[in-house]
């Protein structure tokens, strides 16, 4: 499946913002009643520079990295954020339970 061009988007800003050693955003629109085809995502984002910072502190980071995208068509953003030390004790992000009945 190719990515969206959200996708593509919200890819470039965090890689260019962040510089993680590992970052995979996955559109979840498919999932969800009514969502448009770039609507909901999943983001995964590992990098160096949450060591020492807490859950919301990184997640305001990734928000005011995609601030435009927020107000605009990305309706949900699922944000998975890691330190490299954490992301090899997890073994990855949880699986997104499914919103569509």
């Amino acid at each position: 499946m190719s990515s969206s061009p959200m996708q593509q988007q919200i890819e470039r800003k965090v890689s260019d913002a962040l510089a993680p050693s590992y970052l995979e955003v996955i559109n979840e629109s498919h999932m969800h009643r009514g969502g448009s085809s770039d609507s909901h995502f999943k983001l995964i984002v590992v990098t160096e520079q949450f060591e020492g910072e807490r859950l919301l502190t990184r997640h305001r980071k990734v928000n005011a990295v995609l601030a435009d995208e927020l107000g605009g068509s990305l309706h949900a953003l699922a944000l998975h954020t890691y330190t490299p030390a954490e992301w090899v004790e997890q073994g990855g992000a949880p699986r997104t339970p499914s919103c569509v009945s």
